[in-house]
């Protein structure tokens, strides 16, 4: 996420916005994003059965790179191959194998398993940027993994109509292991775009890469419209919109504040699949999420300054 802060201040100090429309467009439209981001476990829990993982990923990425599309060409003449590169490498580990792991465990566990164990995604963010990039883990920090990978134990352990979960937490984990890589790479080799053309580019290059997968394994049968639709609003809401909103959050409030917005994705995932799906909160759920959610605030916070 902070890979584009500088040009998240100079973009900042050129379009100002008055604090009175601070005062509710912000909230507003964190609000909004983790709505929208904790429906994405509720459309892959309806839709992932009759498609399979890659077709429906496929469907996804492609809507969501053409939601995308004119963020790209407004900066054409800015890309130079190697970013192609960049892009289908960030593409893989940032969108299509997390992607295809999340819809993979919506098949197997509850909308809300799943998104719980996506809160993790912070958490390993600062572990990969510790150990690859040498960035320093406060002793404040370490005591918030290790309250989260606890968490991460709880969801594992638990059982939905006397099935365990665990694979599918495990995959869900897995593909926020993934993000962690993801965003650290395209911190330090994306930096010289706009984050909206680099979300642009690696989703278009993600499309790509999944689509002889998806081809190969398009579902013979043609899913049931109320599948469709949650396929079209994946791609569309949750991909294309959501990244749009949240770039306009980035541009506008700079990455630590935006990150906020993982404490509300795992909330609305299980209050979309409780709603929509009536599936229970279970206790192994419950206490997994508050452990994993106090684990990443609590390795969110700075130490006090010494003065």
């Amino acid at each position: 996420m902070s890979s584009s802060e500088p040009t998240l201040r100079s973009s900042a100090a050129a379009t100002p916005i008055a604090p009175a429309v601070h005062a509710w467009l912000t909230p507003g439209e964190l609000l909004l994003l983790g709505a929208v981001w904790g429906s994405s476990f509720l459309f892959m829990r309806i839709a992932a059965k009759d498609f399979g993982a890659f077709a429906l990923v496929e469907m996804r990425l492609a809507l969501g790179a053409l939601i995308l599309l004119p963020f790209l060409l407004r900066v054409k003449d800015q890309i130079k191959p190697s970013h192609w590169l960049r892009f289908l490498g960030i593409g893989i580990v940032n969108s299509a194998a997390p992607f295809v792991l999340f819809a993979w465990a919506a098949q197997r566990a509850p909308a809300g398993v799943v998104a719980i164990s996506n809160a993790t995604v912070v958490m390993f963010t600062s572990i990969v940027a510790w150990a690859l990039f040498g960035e320093k883990i406060s002793k404040r920090s370490a005591l918030g993994l290790l309250l989260g990978f606890i968490g991460v134990a709880v969801l594992a352990s638990g059982k939905t109509s006397g099935g365990s979960v665990l694979p599918a937490a495990l995959a869900g984990v897995l593909a926020s292991i993934l993000y962690g890589f993801g965003g650290n790479f395209t911190k330090r080799y994306l930096h010289d775009l706009p984050p909206s053309a680099v979300a642009a580019g690696t989703v278009l290059c993600a499309s790509i890469a999944v689509a002889p997968l998806a081809f190969a394994t398009w579902p013979s049968v043609s899913p049931p419209a109320l599948s469709w639709l949650s396929a079209v609003m994946l791609g569309v809401l949750c991909t294309g919109l959501a990244y749009f909103l949240y770039y306009r959050l980035l541009y506008r409030i700079g990455a630590p504040r935006t990150s906020t917005v993982t404490y509300l994705v795992p909330l609305f995932g299980v209050i979309w699949a409780w709603v929509f799906l009536s599936e229970p909160l279970t206790l192994s759920m419950a206490v997994a999420g508050a452990l994993i959610l106090g684990g990443v605030a609590l390795s969110q916070q700075r130490a006090p300054a010494k003065k």
